[in-house]
């Protein structure tokens, strides 16, 4: 119930950042959301590397602060095979513990500043490695296309959850 609660609250906070983003603006390298199924060649490749080995490409400068690893965040994100571009998985205004994701795609999250868009290229020993996952093959180099939309502390969220559980429901409507 509390994970749920989460989820709404931080939609909720999201909504005035989405609303300032213009709609249709596709700036250059941004992919559109919805996503065809696979990504062109030139969208799989990252121009720097960190030293854990995660590659990345700042798409669209953020202005907000960066989450912290145990931040509760939501994002729009593509992810998709970096062999051939298939796209496995897509999904906006997306709530999720920072923490709580594969490792590369953890280490990202927290290089994000709010409102940016970065790339993600997360070699399979940051990913699902060995194992796969779902439509995702064993040994599979990812890649992400992801927007910070909003991120909470641990602490913020849970006094959200306070604040809504304590506030009285509204009294319905007279005619």
């Amino acid at each position: 119930m509390k994970k749920t609660t989460a989820a709404f609250v931080l939609v909720g906070l999201a909504a005035a950042t989405t609303a300032a983003v213009a709609i249709g603006q596709n700036l250059a390298g941004i992919i559109p959301l919805p996503l065809q199924p696979v990504v062109e060649a030139d969208k799989r490749t990252c121009a720097k590397l960190t030293p854990s080995g995660l590659g990345y490409t700042e798409l669209r400068p953020g202005t907000g602060p960066k989450a912290g690893a145990s931040d509760y965040v939501l994002i729009d994100y593509i992810g998709y095979l970096a062999a051939d571009g298939k796209v496995f998985d897509q999904n906006t205004r997306t709530p999720m513990k920072a923490d709580g994701v594969i490792p590369g795609f953890s280490e990202g999250l927290q290089m994000i500043p709010r409102g940016g868009v970065y790339r993600f290229c997360i070699p399979a020993a940051l990913g699902y490695g060995k194992q796969g996952a779902g439509p995702i093959p064993a040994d599979a180099n990812l890649v992400f296309q992801v927007e910070l939309l909003d991120s909470r502390t641990a602490a913020e969220v849970e006094a959200m959850r306070q604040g809504s559980a304590a506030a009285p429901p509204a009294e319905p409507a007279k005619p």
